[in-house]
């Protein structure tokens, strides 16, 4: 396929790796360009027009390789020229390969669904004229080589008859597997794919749950203290690890018994009429005509310099 443009200056290497950015590779010492050539455009000229020769070559009603497609998508495009002698010395394009990575849904021998992201074969062609001189293998091996892969670990887009027969005169790659998508792949595509293993938490057992945690259950055993004054009560003490030896004088007490957690209400009732009454009490209680007897009398009793107080 042949350009208006010095293909062979734009294209300095028989073959040639494009990416979406489609810049022109670098060029070779002491090649000259007319001024102010656009190298870009070229190049987005030369990936148009093998995009439609392949649409064409394949029956299809559009091409699939473009520039614009290219630019939008991460897909790497093998370009092979031809070095021999042309008219003008301008060069020309045998054909090109085109691969990018996809990720896939694909059935195995099982018809088990995997998750995969092989390398793809999206567009191959090569010019009618130049077909089954070897520039189909060339371009084929070299991308192999390049991408680092293995023939089998391919998965090919909606790949024609003739296609199908160059893989298997070149890679000896015959049985497939059956897809319900249009991609392609061969017997041996699995024998590389190591799908990453999906880490579940472990089950909790049933025995493992309990209704409250251990610290509600420490709170629970603590005993709530009974309110004022009746926590005013004489605790038990704790008895010494080995107790002294009792004597039998006289003059020991007698042995007590335990003692009760808690006053009853009528030793507190008793307590509380021994205690001797508040200052302030006593004067309320001595200009107070009605009150007890008992409180006159017992107010009555003091001495004289505490009246005067108040």
């Amino acid at each position: 396929m042949e350009f208006s443009f010095d293909v062979d200056a734009l294209l300095p290497e028989r073959i040639t790796v494009l990416d979406q950015h489609l810049r022109p590779p670098a060029r070779r010492p002491g090649t000259t360009t007319p001024a102010r050539v656009d190298l870009q455009q070229q190049i987005m000229t030369i990936v148009d027009e093998l995009g439609k020769a392949s649409a064409k070559a394949q029956h299809l009603p559009a091409p699939i390789t473009s520039a614009s497609r290219m630019q939008s998508n991460r897909h790497v495009m093998y370009v092979l020229k031809d070095t021999s002698a042309r008219p003008a010395g301008k060069g020309a394009v045998i054909g090109f390969l085109k691969v990018g990575y996809k990720k896939l849904f694909v059935l195995d021998d099982r018809e088990a669904h995997n998750e995969v992201e092989p390398l793809c074969i999206l567009d191959f062609y090569i010019h009618e004229s130049l077909q089954r001189h070897g520039h189909g293998r060339e371009l084929f091996h070299y991308m192999l080589q390049k991408e680092r892969v293995e023939p089998h670990q391919l998965a090919i887009d909606r790949p024609s008859p003739k296609l199908l027969k160059f893989l298997n005169k070149h890679y000896n790659l015959e049985t497939t597997v059956p897809q319900v998508n249009n991609f392609v792949i061969f017997e041996g595509f699995f024998a590389h794919q190591h799908p990453p293993a999906r880490k579940l938490p472990p089950k909790r057992a049933e025995g493992d749950i309990k209704p409250y945690s251990s610290s509600d259950r420490e709170f629970l055993k603590v005993a709530v203290e009974p309110p004022w004054p009746l926590n005013r009560a004489p605790r038990r003490a704790t008895p010494p690890a080995h107790p002294p030896p009792r004597s039998s004088s006289l003059g020991n007490s007698p042995e007590r018994g335990p003692l009760r957690p808690f006053v009853p209400e009528q030793e507190l009732l008793r307590s509380l009429r021994l205690c001797p009454p508040h200052p302030t009490a006593r004067l309320l209680l001595a200009t107070d005509p009605g009150g007890s007897p008992a409180q006159r009398r017992r107010t009555s009793s003091l001495p004289r310099s505490d009246e005067s107080r108040y």
